[in-house]
């Protein structure tokens, strides 16, 4: 009995190890497979470990706290003139094309300019808010009831202006080949001398000539000057606009810009864009000190063989209170909204304000170390050896961009790309991944633009006068005047 009992326990023993051993090599495999998994990822980790911690993903480029806030996405930016609005719309497209968002883009590079802005020159455009729009930023002048038809009703509209005598020198400097009043003149003094013997409000492109912010925000920049039609349009502009900044005060309005919207630091740190060289040959000093932000609009080609000679800009103090008086509705404005500005600075708290421009600023200088060649020196467009990110050449004044630093990963590479594409090159990429098209019409397409920049060569992309009509929009300054911008404007 005790013989048969330990004859079948030792069966049973037997059987049983042959039946776990499947178990046990299965096991085992499975065991392997996860620890080989558990070493590559690790290995996978480290050979990622740099993109996980590049510096536009790093925390401190999110400081300081926007709060609980949520940030705007349909927002309508008012691109004036000469007054860095080219910068200002690189941080629109960016912000928009890391999104996913859509643009409110025209048909060509401009919406219908210098006409008066008319819903129809949206490309897509389908009816009063058919289609969802983000983002509207390309020049125009600005006409508040059709831009409603696009633009969401939870829209925030914002735009920028410049002291009116500056913004004289850079139009001056920018337009003397396109802007009749301007081509008449020896030097811009001869023109502030006697506006009105080189001045005729019928001939195109004289409104460069003339109260430019005026004619940009939609109102009659050709009617004589009084308090009261000055103070109508402050009024009207002040019911559009939640926010107008200030180009002299360039990092500070970036700061409100991004409280306003409730966006990250790093959405409105920029590098100066659409610069004009400042010195015929050769720079020194601060490079952000050398150039100036020219907000034309049109930002192609250039070589060392465009000699292009320097307008005279020299101005005495008499002539620039003689274009202060020219362009009086304009110095109106800019005094009007210059105090509402600093308004909301002393509400924002001014130790605030000086710690988070001080936060841009480190941002701006960190970023160009990593992204630009020399620093973030701006180079002239000949020198640039990738053609697709050479700015456009127009008048008479040479147009800078950047060098990409080499050996930059993908993902850097890419952010530091957006950053400095210039602003026709990247409406056409904002196009193409809105509107995309087969190969044969994208071809079609870069011979079209290629046609449409030598247009803009003699007549400023002149517009297609049957498409819209030409209906309008129907105190003391505080004492900071003077500039304190990293990136002086044109």
């Amino acid at each position: 009995m005790l013989l048969r009992r330990r004859a079948r326990m030792l069966r049973w023993l037997v059987c049983g190890r042959f039946g776990p051993v499947w178990m046990w090599k299965v096991l085992l495999f499975f065991i392997a497979i996860g620890f080989a998994g558990q070493l590559l990822g690790v290995i996978f980790n480290k050979s990622v470990q740099p993109a996980a911690h590049s510096i536009f993903s790093s925390p401190e480029a999110q400081e300081p706290s926007l709060g609980s806030c949520r940030s705007h996405t349909h927002i309508m930016f008012l691109k004036t003139h000469k007054t860095a609005s080219s910068t200002v719309l690189n941080i629109l497209y960016r912000f928009g094309e890391e999104r996913n968002l859509s643009f409110a883009l025209p048909l060509g590079y401009q919406l219908g300019y210098p006409l008066s802005f008319n819903a129809h020159r949206v490309k897509g455009y389908r009816g009063p808010r058919v289609v969802e729009f983000h983002i509207m930023g390309n020049h125009m002048r600005f006409n508040k009831t059709e831009v409603g038809k696009v633009m969401p009703a939870d829209t925030f509209y914002f735009s920028i202006i410049r002291d009116p005598v500056a913004l004289a020198e850079s139009s001056f400097a920018y337009y003397k080949g396109v802007a009749p009043a301007f081509q008449k003149a020896k030097g811009l003094g001869d023109f502030a001398d006697d506006p009105m013997k080189y001045y005729d409000a019928r001939l195109h492109n004289n409104h460069y000539a003339r109260n430019l912010l005026w004619f940009d925000f939609g109102l009659n920049h050709n009617a004589n000057f009084s308090i009261a039609l000055a103070q109508r349009g402050v009024t009207l502009i002040r019911q559009a606009f939640q926010l107008i900044l200030v180009s002299e005060y360039f990092d500070q309005s970036m700061i409100l810009l991004r409280h306003a919207l409730c966006w990250p630091l790093d959405a409105v740190v920029s590098f100066s864009l659409n610069a004009r060289q400042q010195k015929p040959s050769g720079m020194s000093g601060s490079w952000v000190g050398n150039i100036a932000v020219a907000a034309a609009g049109i930002g192609g080609k250039g070589g060392p063989s465009q000699a292009k000679t320097m307008p005279n800009l020299s101005l005495t103090d008499q002539q620039r209170e003689k274009l202060r008086q020219w362009n009086a509705l304009d110095w109106h404005l800019y005094r009007a909204f210059n105090q509402t500005f600093w308004k909301k600075i002393d509400k924002f708290g001014h130790a605030r304000m000086e710690k988070e421009v001080a936060l841009l600023r480190t941002r701006r200088e960190e970023l160009a170390q990593v992204c630009l060649r020399d620093g973030g020196r701006p180079v002239e467009a000949y020198r640039i050896r990738d053609k697709n990110i050479r700015p456009f050449q127009s008048g008479l004044v040479k147009i800078l961009g950047y060098e990409l630093q080499q050996g930059l990963d993908n993902a850097t590479k890419m952010a530091c790309l957006r950053m400095i594409r210039p602003e026709i090159q990247y409406k056409d990429l904002l196009d193409a991944k809105q509107f995309p098209r087969p190969p044969a019409a994208q071809a079609r397409a870069g011979q079209h633009r290629q046609s449409l920049l030598v247009a803009a060569e003699g007549s400023f992309l002149r517009p297609d006068l049957s498409r819209t009509g030409s209906r309008l929009l129907g105190g003391q300054t505080r004492g900071r005047t003077t500039e304190d911008h990293t990136a002086s404007v044109v």
